[in-house]
C-alpha cells in the first residue's frame, strides 16, 4: 500500500468492492432496523467537511449497495481551508462555496439539518426535526467548535465586530469589511491559541496576507501578533518574509512575553494579557481555543476537548462503530487541517467497507501538505506522512520550504495548492 497514490488506491477500493458484492451471501449483512431492500447497511455521516463529505463520495462510488446519508445543516459549504486568500484580496468568497448537488447526483442522501444527539446502544442519531436515523456505522467528523468562554468576555455577539474568522463564510467577510475600512496608519491585532487548534499555520499566513494588503493600501499601518505560543510552524520561513518583504509592519509577540490573552474589553477595542497590558487595536482578530464539535461529546466519543481514536481505523476508542476523523479527532502529531481529514477519509472508508462488505482492508496511508501564500505567486509549503503506532498516529517522514527557495520553486508551490484545491473539493463534492 505505500507504494500506491490516491488514484491506485481508490481503483483498487472500487475493486475490492465489487468483489465484495459478488460474494455478498459471505458477507456480515448488519442492516439496521427499518432498513430498505437491497441494502447492505446503514452510514451515517455527521459533518459535511474535508473528512465526512469525503467519506461520503467514496463509500457510495465504490460501495453503491451501502445506504450513506450525510447530515450537513449549510446546504452551501464555505471552505475554511483558502479563506486567507479572500481575506487578502486574493480569490473571491463565491470561489470557496460549494452545494451538495454532486453527492446527492450520485446517490448520497444529503440531510440539511443538525443532528442533536446520538444513542450508541440502539445506534440512532437524532435531529433537530425530532426525526431518528439509524445506522450500522456512524462517521463523526464535525469540525471544531468555539470555546468562546475561555477568554473573558467573548461571545459569538462581540464576534460580530471582533471576529475570529475561524469558520469561514459571513466571519471571513467581517473581517475582510473592517479590514478594509480601517484607516492608514490603524492597528491590527490578531490574538493566537495554544495548540492544538484548525490549521496550525493559517493564523501566520493570514498575518502575511493582510500585511500584504496593507502594504500596498495602508502602508502606515501595524500588524501585532499576540501568539500564546513561543514557537510556530513555519517559523524561520514566515519571519522571514515579515522582514523582506513587509519590514516593520509584522510585529509577533511570543506567550511567555504577555502570559496570553485573557479578556476582551469590547467598548475599548482592546484585548487583556496575563500579565496585565491593555492592548489596544483598530481592528481586532481574537481566534479563540477550539475543541470538537459539541456532537462528539453527545455520542461519548469524546475525552477532554478531543476524541481518541484506534490509529489505523480512526474508530472511535470510546464507543463501538463509530469513527472520528478530521479536525474533531485526538491524531497527535497529524494536524487538524483539511488535507489530513482528506487522507484519513480514505482509511475510514476503505474499514467501512472491510467490515460491511468483507472488502480488503488496505494498512492506512496518512499524509497532510499545507501551504501558505504570503504574496503574490509566492507560497510556502510543509507536510509529512504518518503510520500508525500500536496507541498513536506518529509522524513517518516530513518536509518543509526552505528559506533559500528561489521565486520559481514558491509559485509552483502556489500553482500545487490551487490544483489540490480543485481535487480535494471535487472528491468532497462529486464533481465531475
Amino acid at each position: 500500500m505505500s507504494k500506491l497514490d490516491r488514484r491506485s488506491f481508490n481503483k483498487l477500493l472500487g475493486a475490492a468492492a465489487m468483489s465484495a458484492v459478488a460474494a455478498s451471501v459471505k458477507a456480515p449483512m448488519l442492516m439496521a432496523k427499518g432498513a430498505q431492500k437491497g441494502v447492505v447497511a446503514r452510514v451515517v455521516i455527521i459533518g459535511g467537511g474535508a473528512g465526512g463529505a469525503s467519506v461520503a463520495h467514496l463509500l457510495k462510488k465504490n460501495a453503491p449497495q451501502i445506504d450513506v446519508t450525510l447530515i450537513e445543516p449549510r446546504k452551501i459549504y464555505t471552505t475554511c481551508f483558502m479563506s486567507n486568500h479572500y481575506i487578502g484580496g486574493f480569490r473571491s468568497m463565491a470561489s470557496l462555496q460549494h452545494s451538495y448537488d454532486g453527492l446527492k447526483k450520485i446517490g448520497v442522501k444529503v440531510v440539511h439539518e443538525l443532528a442533536t444527539g446520538v444513542d450508541a446502544e440502539r445506534r440512532l442519531v437524532f435531529l433537530k426535526s425530532k426525526e431518528t436515523l439509524p445506522y450500522d456505522k456512524l462517521v463523526l467528523s464535525p469540525g471544531i467548535e468555539l470555546k468562546y468562554s475561555a477568554i473573558e468576555g467573548y461571545t459569538p455577539d462581540v464576534a460580530k465586530f471582533i471576529p475570529h474568522a475561524w469558520l469561514a463564510g459571513e466571519q471571513s467577510v467581517i473581517l475582510r469589511r473592517r479590514l478594509l475600512d480601517m484607516t492608514d496608519g490603524g492597528t491590527f491585532v490578531m490574538s493566537i491559541p495554544k495548540n492544538p487548534y484548525r490549521c496550525p499555520a493559517a493564523p501566520y499566513e493570514r498575518a502575511t496576507l493582510i500585511a500584504h494588503y496593507l502594504k500596498y493600501h495602508k502602508p502606515a499601518s501595524k500588524i501585532i501578533l499576540l501568539d500564546a505560543k513561543s514557537v510556530f510552524p513555519k517559523m524561520e520561513l514566515f519571519e522571514d518574509i515579515w522582514s523582506k518583504e513587509y519590514k516593520g509592519m509584522v510585529e509577533w509577540v511570543a506567550g511567555d512575553k504577555h502570559g496570553g490573552v485573557i479578556k476582551v474589553i469590547a467598548n475599548e477595542m482592546a484585548l487583556a494579557t496575563q500579565n496585565g497590558e491593555k492592548i489596544k487595536g483598530d481592528v481586532i482578530n481574537l481566534i479563540p481555543p477550539q475543541k470538537a464539535g459539541e456532537i462528539v461529546s453527545k455520542a461519548g466519543c469524546a475525552a477532554g476537548d478531543w476524541c481518541p481514536v484506534v490509529p489505523d481505523s480512526l474508530a472511535s476508542r470510546q464507543v463501538k462503530d463509530v469513527f472520528v476523523l478530521g479536525d474533531a479527532s485526538n491524531a497527535r502529531k497529524m494536524p487538524k487541517t483539511a488535507s489530513s481529514a482528506n487522507s484519513q477519509a480514505q482509511t475510514v472508508a476503505n474499514v467501512i467497507m472491510a467490515q460491511l462488505l468483507g472488502a480488503k482492508m488496505f494498512p492506512p496511508r496518512y499524509r497532510n501538505t499545507c501551504w501558505s501564500l504570503v504574496s503574490v505567486n509566492n507560497a510556502l509549503k510543509d507536510g509529512a506522512s504518518y503510520t500508525a503506532g500500536e496507541k498513536f498516529i506518529e509522524e513517518k517522514t516530513a518536509f518543509s520550504s526552505d528559506i533559500k527557495d528561489d521565486p520559481g520553486v514558491r509559485a509552483k508551490n502556489f500553482r500545487e495548492s490551487l490544483s489540490w484545491y480543485r481535487g480535494v473539493t471535487n472528491e468532497m463534492f462529486a464533481k465531475g
